[in-house]
């Protein structure tokens, strides 16, 4: 059985490797003039707990173990 995911998932899944790896105090700011996919994906990743603001911020806990996982996948896949 092929899987299926929403094409918005992916504009997560990029918003969210787009986060320094090797700092927990620096964070991304989504402005409100950004282009409305990333903004969208910003709130997504608030709502799933993945980041502090609707606008970004820093990772949480959560975010942070995801994102190592996220950088691991993307590391393998770009060898």
């Amino acid at each position: 059985m092929i899987k299926t995911y929403p094409d918005g998932l992916f504009d997560e899944i990029k918003l969210l490797a787009k986060f320094p790896e090797e700092s927990h105090i620096e964070g991304l700011k989504i402005h409100h003039d950004a282009d409305p996919v990333l903004i969208k994906s910003a709130k997504s990743l608030f709502n799933k707990g993945l980041v502090t603001q609707m606008d970004g911020g820093y990772l949480t806990d959560s975010g942070r173990e995801m994102s190592e996982h996220l950088h691991t996948v993307l590391d393998t896949m770009n060898q």
